[in-house]
């Protein structure tokens, strides 16, 4: 709902930039540049915006409290014109894993512009309450309080984008582009709420009703592939399977087949969220295309290769997961003694027995990767860990050893490569990658 954390700039640019402005060739130009920088609060935020923009919080605080005391010399009597440096000192706090200290920053924001009518390109505006809503401690109600707070800014600016857009003035395109991004966090609020009222709220008579509303507000706003999934998200919870399904395959087909590069993607959070929906839909074959994307993008994700290791052994019928979840009868949908699995065809429940073992190989292979960059990067998630650990257990229960997998994977590679081969001279067969069921090249160099 906060602003997510931009693209980091190449280190030639940021050096580039630093020598333009640092290092320059004549020393009374370069002193007065450097003077600048130092003395005018606004070339400071933009400085600490950019370092922060490299991923570099710890370097952007200090231009950023150099920029808060200008602006706000008495500590004691702010004013709003320090509104720029509280946000983004906020932001930073966030980026440096200090939730409280950014919640006190934002909160002295909201002191100042109580109801966003200040401009964003001020310091004002909505983001510090929807930052507020997932940062507050308490949770529940107060969170709630914050994202309407957020809602009630944006659904007064998106009229007033409307208006400005019928009158046809030059700026229409830009002020296309900002009424849609309005619109999208408008849903994007309204889908955060709804999951308020499915965790810390759910118990509350009014939580079903409260989530039917927001949710159709939020597509009514922005029916976007991450509305989508929240949609499916309360149909799963409601126990309703076919609609929850229906409603991931349209979320699906609004990008699926769009370019990487293409700004309809949802973010890597957002996929890996919807590639737990879909395993918990049944929908595994979805759900791994979903997770091989993932990995190819950034294969350093514990949790992309930890949901690809159980979501191969699932499509392999292995497993259960591990987390409670009810059905309509009360029963674990991912349980096989009561999953829709067995109502299957045999055949259809273990594939043959070649691709059942290919898919139990590449759930061993992708939870030990998920395993190996969980101690390297000193990840935190016991369950998951202890999960893997447990599926990996039954795995080598079933395949034996690990060098097993080896043997298996270059026969089936060297008969499937000779098949291919029979009328090429000489019969030569070169392995390249390993590919089969729905593995690709999971080695990991250097882990």
């Amino acid at each position: 709902m906060g602003k997510s954390r931009p693209s980091n700039s190449s280190k030639g640019n940021r050096r580039e930039k630093e020598r333009s402005i640092l290092n320059g060739t004549q020393v009374p130009r370069s002193k007065a540049r450097k003077s600048q920088i130092i003395l005018d609060p606004t070339a400071l935020l933009a400085r600490a915006t950019t370092i922060l923009q490299t991923g570099q919080p710890d370097a952007a605080l200090p231009f950023a409290q150099r920029a808060l005391a200008l602006l706000q010399p008495a500590s004691n009597n702010p004013t709003h014109l320090s509104l720029p440096a509280l946000s983004l000192l906020g932001e930073i706090f966030i980026e440096l894993g200090d939730p409280a200290t950014a919640s006190d920053f934002f909160l002295q924001a909201v002191s100042l512009d109580p109801d966003g009518h200040i401009p964003e390109s001020e310091g004002g505006g909505v983001e510090k309450f929807l930052w507020l809503a997932q940062l507050c401690e308490e949770g529940g109600e107060e969170s709630i309080r914050w994202f309407e707070k957020g809602t009630e800014v944006l659904e007064r600016d998106i009229p007033d984008l409307e208006a400005q857009l019928a009158t046809g003035t030059k700026e229409e395109e830009e002020r296309e582009v900002l009424l849609e991004e309005r619109k999208r966090k408008l849903a994007a609020a309204l889908c955060g709420m709804v999951e308020v009222w499915m965790t810390d709220l759910s118990l509350s008579p009014a939580a079903e009703t409260a989530c039917t509303t927001l949710i159709s507000r939020a597509l009514a706003a922005s029916p976007t592939a991450p509305t989508l999934q929240t949609q499916a998200s309360l149909l799963l919870s409601q126990c309703n399977l076919p609609e929850a399904r229906s409603v991931l395959n349209r979320s699906l087909s609004l990008w699926q087949d769009l370019p990487p590069e293409h700004p309809d993607i949802p973010d890597f959070p957002t996929r890996i969220s919807l590639s737990r929906l879909l395993m918990e839909a049944g929908m595994e074959d979805y759900a791994m295309s979903v997770l091989e994307g993932l990995v190819a993008e950034e294969d350093g994700s514990v949790e992309a290769w930890y949901l690809g290791g159980w979501c191969a052994s699932l499509l392999a019928g292995l497993g259960r997961e591990p987390e409670e979840s009810e059905n309509e009868a009360g029963e674990d949908p991912m349980d096989e003694s009561t999953s829709t699995r067995e109502t299957m065809a045999d055949d259809e429940v273990a594939k043959t027995g070649d691709e059942r073992n290919a898919l139990l190989i590449t759930s061993r292979e992708w939870l030990k990767n998920s395993l190996r960059l969980y101690d390297m990067q000193d990840y935190e998630d016991d369950r998951l860990r202890d999960h893997a650990l447990e599926v990996v257990e039954q795995l080598d229960g079933i395949l034996g050893d690990v060098a097993d997998d080896e043997e298996v994977l270059e026969g089936e590679e060297l008969e499937e490569d000779s098949d291919d081969d029979d009328d090429n001279e000489g019969g030569n067969v070169e392995v390249e990658t390993r590919e089969s069921g729905h593995h690709g090249d999971l080695e990991m160099n250097g882990t």
